[in-house]
């Protein structure tokens, strides 16, 4: 019986741009996209059956075939007409619905995995393709690292990787919805856009201040209008000298970057008194399955 643990990481937005509505309904968009250690861990056990079972810790994680996971198992059946079986267990720590990516890993997570454990032998170009047909954050996922995403965010052009920051996440205690989000999105009703070219520049540099100079989330000209909440504790967080305080996605959750330790407690200090939940991680080279 073969066995396989996989940690899936979350991304964070290290800036994010709307450019325009595509003709097939999604958004062409431009973000710099960032791997963090904060992880969910898939376990992988062969089955001698043609079953799939999943279970998770999560009870909020749904177990049927709108699961992120199964429809990449269903999807790779499909595509390879393979009638094997898997055991599937999801330890659940990125919190759900965040903008943390935390079902594209997952996903990405199940292609990798069964591509090897059921002998595929699938190039990493198909599985990548594969990848973006389910989910768009899905092929970053399993290149990972600090990528400029291009397209519907599929179209991905590697950036040299942002030196190791701790990453402070600010987690709301409910959910947003990305078609939500997208939904309500007026690129003229946008106030401050990215500098793409220049956030860029400023990992590449490793230059902090300039990339929070620079960097921009254009959605929170929708979430931060409909959550209030949200906008309030960005608020806080930058009159307590927390510059540059971005939201990841389409939210809810907010990052602060700082290559300072002490800055790290000062943060989490400073936030303790309030509902939202206080995660500590870093930014990462590289997916931690490929190491």
């Amino acid at each position: 019986m073969q066995k396989l643990f996989f940690p899936a990481q979350a991304k964070i937005n290290l800036s994010l741009d709307v450019l325009s509505k595509r003709p097939d309904g999604y958004h062409e968009v431009e973000m710099v996209m960032q791997t963090i250690s904060l992880w969910d861990m898939l376990t992988f056990t062969s089955s001698p059956g043609p079953e799939v079972l999943f279970t998770c810790n999560h009870p909020e994680v749904p177990k049927d075939d709108s699961n992120i996971i199964l429809k990449a198992v269903n999807k790779l059946k499909e595509e390879t007409g393979v009638s094997r079986g898997i055991n599937i267990h999801l330890e659940k720590n990125i919190p759900i619905g965040a903008g943390l990516a935390g079902g594209s890993t997952n996903a990405a997570a199940a292609l990798v995995s069964l591509n090897q454990l059921w002998g595929l032998g699938l190039s990493w170009e198909k599985l990548l393709e594969i990848g973006a047909v389910l989910g768009a954050d899905i092929p970053f996922c399993m290149i990972g690292g600090t990528c400029l995403a291009r397209g519907k965010g599929e179209v991905l052009t590697r950036v040299t990787p942002l030196k190791n920051l701790w990453v402070v996440l600010v987690v709301f205690p409910f959910n947003v919805s990305t078609a939500e989000i997208y939904g309500n999105f007026h690129l003229d009703q946008v106030d401050q856009r990215p500098d793409t070219p220049s956030v860029i520049k400023a990992v590449e540099k490793g230059d902090l201040v300039e990339l929070k100079q620079k960097s921009a989330n254009v959605l929170e000209s929708v979430t931060l209008k409909r959550y209030p909440s949200i906008a309030k504790k960005k608020e806080q967080l930058l009159e307590k000298g927390f510059s540059g305080t971005l939201m990841t996605g389409s939210g809810p959750t907010l990052f602060y970057l700082t290559s300072d330790r002490s800055e790290v407690e000062r943060a989490a200090e400073a936030l303790s008194s309030g509902e939202e939940k206080i995660l500590i991680a870093q930014t990462v080279h590289r997916p931690s399955w490929l190491k």
